[in-house]
């Protein structure tokens, strides 16, 4: 009798683990540089990534749905006849940002109109393993580029200035003068009205580097003339609860710098990826952060997808961090870097 108690017991646990056992996913975000109309043959290179990657969340940004042509629709057709299924609704509404997911599409829709200078921000509900989540995927205003400041650059005409500014009040006034902080306030707000059943995963290009990366022990690299910089948009998602899924894993910016920004491609002309060509403009503006609903979602891991070298004084700079890096398949399609992290639900 005892032995059959004693074997009930065993089988009840093994099932109430099994129930318990986190569930896994992958979210890409990858800016993808005119659709890969940039690099030679970078369209076919897109595919070949996201085949290769096979995540199971992807956002896009820098889709320009060329010719009239629907790019969420193609690609996703042209996926398929690689055996991978994604689920995505038509661009209707013209928006150079796009979420693919293998599993349902709930609801998606814009925050704003194509036309708003706010930026593009592109709003999907996924149902993961029976956990809604909101995706926001991302492309912000790129203009009044305040962190070429201290590097001699104006971050709006990016023509070499007379002499860098590093005051940082000066710094967050020009940064202010891009429409960058109002979307990321409307991303919050907008989530703030969510149930608080869902989780929250905001990805994308934010063309803003992070309060954590400018920070004390690095100021006298990368140009940066002694410049402390509590960006504006990193700060609001951090005081709203949100996490950096790249600094959550990696908080060293001294031996992981994480730059996403400009990349290394050996297929193009390297003046095409040099913007400020006398500075060292690296930067890390391309990003995942998440807020878990009640400690269900939890990051696991994070890795920088693309080459290794990076751009520096108009020149190739070979791999000088500890970052780790996921590489292209083949033919990188983009001058930024993307990231692949993986999440468990419980």
């Amino acid at each position: 009798m005892a032995r059959n108690v004693a074997l009930l017991l065993s089988l009840i646990i093994f099932h109430l683990s099994c129930f318990a056992q986190k569930k896994s996913f992958t979210v890409f975000q990858l800016n993808i540089w005119h659709e890969g109309n940039s690099v030679p043959k970078g369209y076919d290179a897109i595919v070949d990534e996201l085949a290769d990657k096979n995540a199971d969340v992807v956002l896009l940004c820098e889709v320009n749905n060329k010719d009239g042509v629907d790019f969420v629709s193609k690609l996703i057709k042209d996926l398929r006849q690689r055996g991978i299924t994604y689920n995505g609704i038509p661009n209707e509404h013209s928006l150079d940002v796009a979420t693919l997911s293998k599993f349902p599409i709930l609801e998606q829709k814009p925050l704003y109109e194509r036309e708003s200078r706010q930026g593009q921000v592109l709003k999907t509900t996924i149902n993961a393993h029976n956990h809604p989540i909101i995706f926001y995927s991302l492309h912000l205003d790129y203009t009044n580029y305040a962190c070429y400041l201290p590097r001699g650059y104006d971050g709006v005409t990016w023509q070499k200035m007379d002499k860098p500014i590093t005051d940082v009040q000066e710094i967050l006034t020009a940064n202010r003068k891009g429409k960058r902080d109002e979307a990321i306030r409307d991303v919050i707000a907008d989530a703030a009205k969510e149930p608080k059943k869902h989780s929250i995963i905001i990805a994308g290009d934010l063309n803003e580097p992070s309060h954590l990366d400018w920070v004390e022990e690095n100021k006298h690299l990368y140009d940066r003339r002694g410049a402390v910089v509590p960006w504006d948009c990193s700060v609001m998602l951090y005081d709203a609860g949100y996490q950096d899924a790249f600094r959550v894993i990696y908080p060293n910016p001294v031996t992981h710098p994480g730059f996403t920004y400009p990349s290394y491609n050996p297929d193009v002309p390297i003046k095409k990826l040099a913007w400020i060509p006398e500075a060292d403009d690296r930067d890390r503006i391309d990003y995942i952060y998440y807020k878990s609903s009640n400690k269900k979602l939890k990051l696991k891991d994070i890795k920088i997808v693309g080459p290794e070298a990076t751009v520096r004084y108009a020149q190739k700079q070979e791999k000088d961090s500890e970052d780790d890096f996921l590489l292209p398949k083949s033919v990188w399609p983009t001058d930024h870097k993307g990231l692949l992290a993986t999440f468990t639900i419980k």
